[in-house]
C-alpha cells in the first residue's frame, strides 16, 4: 500500500515537468527597432517596441509612441502592484549598434519614491545632457542640466518586489514543503 501510495505521490509531482512542451524563442535584434504608427498632427510618428516586467498589474510587451516616458509606460502597465519596490526600478537598454550612432548596453536606475515626494523629474531621467550658455546679463557662461525622460526602442523595465515580498515567496515555499512533508509522513505511517 505504501509503495503504490508514493509511486502516485511521485508521478503526479513528476507530471507537471514532464508535460511542458519546448517553446522556441526568437530574439528582437532582426526585428525593426520601430515600426511607422503614420501622421499624426502633421507629425510622421513612430512607435517601439519596449517591455515591462515585475511587480506592475499588467506585465508584458508594449509597443508605444517613440516619445514616450516611463510613467506614461507605468500607467499602461497597469501601475505597480502594491508590493513593489519603488525607489529602485531598473531600466536595461540594449546596445545601439546603428550606423549612425553606437552606444554600449546600459543599465539605468529609476527612483519613482523620491520623485513621488520632490517631482523632481532628475529622479525619471534616462539621460541626462548637460548644455552651457552664457548669462545675458552677468555675461558668464553657466552649465545646466537637460533631463530626458523619453523610453528608447527595446528597453526593458523591470519592477522588483520589496523585501516584503521575498519573505511571502519564502514563506509560501515553507508552507508547501511542511504540506509535503506531512503528506510524505502521513504515507510512511499506513500500516
Amino acid at each position: 500500500m505504501k509503495k503504490i501510495l508514493l509511486s502516485l505521490i511521485v508521478i503526479c509531482m513528476a507530471l507537471p515537468v514532464l508535460a511542458q512542451s519546448q517553446t522556441s524563442v526568437t530574439t528582437s535584434s532582426s526585428i525593426s527597432a520601430y515600426s511607422y504608427e503614420g501622421n499624426r498632427s502633421g507629425v510622421e510618428k513612430l512607435k517601439m517596441n519596449v517591455y515591462v516586467l515585475g511587480r506592475v498589474n499588467k506585465p508584458g510587451l508594449y509597443l508605444v509612441p517613440d516619445d514616450t516616458d516611463f510613467i506614461t509606460l507605468l500607467a499602461l502597465a497597469g501601475g505597480p502592484d502594491e508590493d513593489a519596490k519603488l525607489s529602485k526600478i531598473r531600466i536595461i537598454r540594449p546596445a545601439n549598434n546603428n550606423i549612425d550612432v553606437e552606444s554600449e548596453a546600459q543599465i539605468i536606475w529609476i527612483n519613482l519614491t523620491k520623485y513621488m515626494e520632490t517631482a523632481d523629474n532628475k529622479f525619471l531621467a534616462t539621460s541626462t545632457q548637460v548644455t552651457r550658455e552664457i548669462d545675458p546679463d552677468t555675461g558668464q557662461e553657466k552649465e545646466s542640466m537637460v533631463y530626458d525622460l523619453r523610453l528608447q526602442p527595446g528597453d526593458t523595465i523591470i519592477v522588483s518586489g520589496t523585501i516584503f515580498y521575498a519573505f511571502s515567496r519564502v514563506a509560501d515555499f515553507l508552507s508547501k514543503a511542511a504540506i509535503a512533508l506531512s503528506v510524505y509522513n502521513l504515507v510512511t505511517n499506513i500500516k
